[in-house]
């Protein structure tokens, strides 16, 4: 459930807890008497509180002006837009949008007809592989080509089909670093952000490169004329990786910034309508984080599933053949070595940015609310805590694929156990080939020897 400005901004004038209660409680007046005498420091946040409570969150001008995360992950974006995956726009201030007749959209339709063109005949190449071999091995390093060309195929259902879930997403950062603004009074900031994501874009496509290029060199088959069809898609899966770090990170950043502020504002004034601000302000972080699974559901479940079977063909492939020539090193066991790493690594930080970032979310909220002493507080104080202990409760801090998987490292054991199922299944099949290849007089010297 989307939180709606009115609804913020009942929370912001504490009309919420005044209803509930049934009681009024002149929340409005921020005075404190100390001694007899009018605290300025508190009387000066009230002021500056009733200025930021004009700032609106739907006004497209305003987040513009707030939309720090925009601003420093721009480029990664843009580099989607590039690759025709993900055609969003910064159509209008504050907004990011998504529509078939863009100049974006038609730019990615117009590419991905170029690519599946070159695509299409790679795999026609990569496919005359099996009528040219008999060998159970030969097939499998096929197959895992193949594979690799199979993403280029689904952009049109993981990317284009979610670009407008991934734009409400987007839009629903600028609102929130508004709502931020209003509550905590400070800017929400992303350190070194910016340069990280130029440090992913340029090593994203590096990678891609080498990648290729140590196939083409190691495996046999693989002429690098062929790599032509592989860059895009093997950028566009790095990228994917990236960009899931970065919004991670950017939630992980978010929580950890709103559980200082939290803290350090009750240290000053504990009262009920500041605890029902960051009430409202926590409930729209755990909406983000809840998005993002639900936005990059289609994306990052293909995504999973690729990773599964590639780095399951890939170590059977490798342990084939130390089963037929022993461990050797040659170029075709490094090459599958090297994709089994390399696609083990991007699931490894799929999940593991993931773990990381829900265990920002709540952590340090809740051990601020935890360590306020309840008898020095009022009744509507004790109550607005209670309400907020009980709303992170029911909001559990997870990041799921609408339902499809919960991304966490318990994803990455999971998956580590069906790939050792699976590589259990195909190497008892390779052991039954070699074990049919014995002509039948080894076999009878073999059971003449164990009679004696």
């Amino acid at each position: 459930m989307v939180i709606k400005e009115s609804e913020f901004d009942d929370s912001l004038g504490y009309a919420l807890l005044r209803r509930e209660m049934g009681a009024v409680w002149d929340t409005s007046k921020d005075e404190r008497m100390i001694n007899g005498t009018m605290d300025p420091e508190l009387i000066q946040r009230a002021k500056e509180r009733a200025i930021r409570a004009q700032l609106n969150s739907a006004d497209g001008d305003t987040c513009e002006t707030h939309d720090q995360f925009y601003r420093d992950h721009k480029l990664l974006l843009v580099l989607f837009r590039g690759l025709a995956v993900m055609p969003i726009t910064r159509s209008v201030p504050g907004r990011i949008t998504f529509s078939w007749r863009s100049a974006a959209s038609i730019y990615a339709f117009c590419f991905y007809i170029v690519s599946t063109v070159i695509v299409l005949v790679v795999g026609y190449e990569r496919i005359k592989v099996f009528q040219t071999t008999t060998k159970f091995d030969e097939y499998i390093y096929g197959i895992l080509f193949v594979i690799f060309l199979v993403p280029h195929f689904w952009i049109p259902f993981v990317g284009w089909g979610v670009a407008g879930q991934v734009a409400i997403y987007k839009t629903m950062w600028g609102a929130f670093q508004v709502r931020y603004y209003r509550v905590t009074g400070t800017s929400l900031q992303f350190p070194h952000l910016k340069m990280l994501i130029v440090f992913f874009s340029i090593g994203c496509l590096v990678c891609a490169i080498v990648f290729l290029l140590s196939l083409s060199f190691l495996l046999e088959g693989f002429a690098l004329w062929h790599t032509s069809a592989y860059y895009h898609i093997i950028t566009m899966l790095n990228m994917n990786s990236a960009l899931w770090y970065i919004n991670s990170r950017g939630i992980r950043v978010a929580s950890s910034s709103l559980s200082r502020c939290f803290r350090q504002d009750v240290a000053i004034e504990c009262t009920a309508a500041m605890i029902s601000r960051y009430r409202f302000l926590w409930l729209n972080l755990s909406e983000l984080l809840q998005a993002l699974g639900n936005a990059y559901a289609r994306t990052y479940s293909t995504y999973c599933l690729f990773m599964f079977v590639n780095i399951t063909v890939a170590i059977y492939g490798a342990l084939s053949e130390i089963i037929d020539h022993g461990f050797g090193f040659s170029f075709k066991e490094i090459g599958l070595i090297v994709d089994t790493v390399y696609c083990s690594t991007l699931l490894f930080i799929f999940c593991d940015c993931s773990h990381n970032a829900t265990l920002q979310v709540a952590q340090g909220v809740q051990d601020t609310l935890l360590s306020i002493n309840l008898l020095k507080v009022d009744q509507p104080t004790q109550k607005e805590i209670d309400l907020f202990i009980q709303a992170i409760e029911m909001n559990p801090a997870i990041v799921s694929l609408k339902g499809y998987a919960e991304v966490n490292r318990e994803l990455l054991t999971s998956s580590i156990a069906t790939i050792a199922i699976y590589l259990i299944v195909l190497l008892q099949f390779k052991l039954s080939l070699i074990s049919q290849q014995i002509p039948a007089e080894i076999i009878e010297n073999v059971k003449l020897l164990q009679k004696q």
